[in-house]
């Protein structure tokens, strides 16, 4: 009776054929999230803007 482990039938086998990133598809994904979060960056600052802008008004009246 041994007290090791043994640790080469626990670890998945993977097959590198089938589960290959294409480095095309990750840079496509990569400019997706780009330009969402360029989208989401804009939308905030305009907010931030018209908030300011408003809070300026109300307190000149």
């Amino acid at each position: 009776m041994s007290t090791q482990l043994d640790l080469r039938n626990s670890q998945p086998e993977y097959n590198y054929s089938q589960n290959r990133v294409k480095v095309t598809d990750l840079l496509s994904r990569l400019n997706e999230e780009k330009k969402i979060e360029k989208k989401r960056n804009l939308a905030l600052g305009v907010a931030a803007v018209s908030a300011v802008t408003v809070f300026g008004i109300i307190l000149t009246i």
